[in-house]
């Protein structure tokens, strides 16, 4: 029987950090903060952002599409628009797969 378990959370996450840095919860938690904030600026006027060791946040264009309700089955427009993909590196893939 296979143990199943629960995701980590942003607290547990930052308790887990701090302990291994050897910093303060609340100094890892403005770190990672702050990184976020950079990475979103990053993105939002570059167009892409790498994070060493994770992979690359990058903004790209879907372009219009016809698409289908789930409910009604009738045939709907869907507008472009700009999403934000992850793409791991090679790295993350080679030590997780």
């Amino acid at each position: 029987m296979q143990k199943i378990m629960s995701k980590m959370t942003k607290s547990q996450m930052i308790a887990s950090l701090a302990e291994a840095v050897n910093l303060s919860k609340k100094e890892t938690a403005g770190f990672l903060d702050h990184l976020a904030e950079f990475v979103y600026k990053e993105v939002k006027k570059n167009g892409e952002c790498i994070v060493p060791g994770f992979g690359k946040l990058v903004k790209a264009k879907r372009k219009a599409r016809e698409g289908r309700n789930p409910a009604t089955g009738e045939t709907i427009k869907i507008p472009a628009k700009t999403v934000v993909k992850f793409r791991l590196s090679k790295a993350v893939k080679d030590a997780v797969l």
